[in-house]
Parts: C-alpha cells; sequence; structure tokens
C-alpha cells in the first residue's frame, strides 16, 4: 500500500466490494463540495472551460447575478496561457462606441458580489447531481434575501429533485427560523471555556415540552438571545475601552 494512498482507495476496498467502494470515492469526487474560508474563495469550473485568451460568460450564472444586482453589464471568466486558474472580470459596455471592455471583477465589484458568484455554480451544480454542498460562513457578506432564496430552491421538491443537501454555519441568527428549518435542521455548537471542547446538539434536542420545551413556530431567535438554548455568549468591550481612558487620564 503506497502510503501516498487513502485507506479508503487502497485497503479498504480490499475488504469491502470495490463496486462499493466505487460509490463512496465517486461521491467524494463527484457530488461533495466543500466551500471554506469566507475571504479567499476560489473559482471551481464546473460548466465548460473557457478558451484561451477570451472571455467566458456562463450564462446561467450570468442571470443570477443580475438578479443580485452586478455593477456591470455581465461577468465573464478569463484564462490566460501563463496562468492556470480563470479570474473573474466584469464586463463593462461604452455607451459611446458600444465597445466592451473587462476589468478586474475585485477592483470593480464588491465584495459579496463575487463571493456570490464564487458560490452559485456550486449551488448549480449541487442540483444538478444531487451533491451536498457544505459552506461555511454562509451568510458572508451576502444579501440575506440571495440567501434566503438559495435555502428556499434546496427546500423546495419540485425543483430540488435530485436530493441536493446544503450544510453551512453562521453566526446570524436571522436563520433561527421555523419558516425556514425545521427543529431537527438547526443545530448549535457550545464551547467549553476551561477545555474549549465543542458539544453539537439540535433544537429538537429540548422536545416539546417542559420549560425548555422547543414548538413549532414559536420565535427562535427571541428566544435564543434570552439564553433559552445555550451556544451564546455575553460580550462586553466596555471595560478595556474604560482601561484605555482611565490610562489616558493618567499620562
Amino acid at each position: 500500500m503506497s502510503k501516498d494512498e487513502l485507506f479508503l482507495t487502497n485497503g479498504f476496498k480490499l475488504i469491502f466490494s470495490q463496486r462499493f467502494v466505487k460509490l463512496i470515492v465517486d461521491w467524494f469526487t463527484n457530488k461533495f463540495m466543500v466551500i471554506y474560508r469566507a475571504d479567499s474563495m476560489q473559482l471551481i469550473k464546473r460548466f465548460a472551460d473557457p478558451k484561451k485568451k477570451a472571455i467566458y460568460v456562463e450564462k446561467t450564472t450570468d442571470k443570477a447575478a443580475k438578479l443580485f444586482g452586478i455593477n456591470s453589464n455581465a461577468l465573464g471568466y478569463v484564462v490566460k496561457e501563463d496562468e492556470p486558474d480563470a479570474k473573474l472580470y466584469s464586463i463593462v459596455k461604452n455607451m459611446k462606441n458600444k465597445k466592451s471592455a473587462g476589468i478586474a471583477a475585485e477592483i470593480f465589484e464588491s465584495y459579496g458580489t463575487i463571493r456570490f458568484i464564487n458560490m452559485f455554480p456550486l449551488v448549480i451544480k449541487a442540483m444538478q447531481t444531487g451533491g451536498t454542498l457544505v459552506v461555511d460562513e454562509f451568510d458572508a457578506s451576502i444579501h440575506p434575501m440571495a440567501l434566503m432564496s438559495i435555502i428556499n430552491v434546496f427546500h423546495n421538491d419540485d425543483i430540488n429533485i435530485q436530493h441536493a443537501q446544503l450544510i453551512f454555519n453562521t453566526h446570524n441568527p436571522i436563520f433561527l427560523n421555523s419558516n425556514l428549518f425545521r427543529r431537527d435542521e438547526i443545530k448549535f455548537v457550545e464551547r467549553d471555556d476551561d477545555s474549549h471542547e465543542s458539544v453539537l446538539y439540535a433544537l429538537s434536542d429540548f422536545g416539546t415540552s417542559g420549560d425548555k420545551g422547543v414548538r413549532m413556530h414559536e420565535d427562535y431567535m427571541g428566544k435564543y438571545f434570552i439564553n433559552q438554548y445555550g451556544a451564546i455568549k455575553d460580550i462586553d468591550f466596555t471595560p478595556i475601552f474604560e482601561e484605555l481612558l482611565d490610562q489616558e487620564r493618567k499620562v
């Protein structure tokens, strides 16, 4: 067995059926997508490769970008011969001579727009393949209405016919909404201040009866802020600034 080869693709397939192993490997390869580090997402080309030295516009993503509210006429990807990765460009039309020019999107578009455009092709891919899309900081720099629409697409059985899944973490309590998620779909992470160990539990773990019971259509967000579910910490920076002011007065 090679030191560089995963156990799943070598030793595991010697113990179990190779066909069974292939199903698992294919799922990880084609249907499991992870978007991490919200500040440095990279484009994953899922459609057709852009032509060298040409701007490639993916029509579906461009339509979504216009609904999202892009600043340019369109968005496209450029792959240069000396650069292996595609770069996102804003396509702007000169109203006088009707010619179009490409401007690096990182200069022309907002960070939220760029992040949305990098994420949306993976949403489409998940829908097409029945994949699982895992997103770190799902709501970072993206308008809540756009995020709500993506969530609703995953919940729409008429559209999500391949049973794609969306898993994300967030610090925004706006998603504590019974109209968006079932109780078993909402998870909390409670970290112990001393051991720094984290415990994961679901809203449904509280049951439906008793003082801490959680019933359907309750105000989840309101109860979260009064520490009904845990996983919340009081943060007060006031003493830090009071100390700074006190030090300045003594100088």
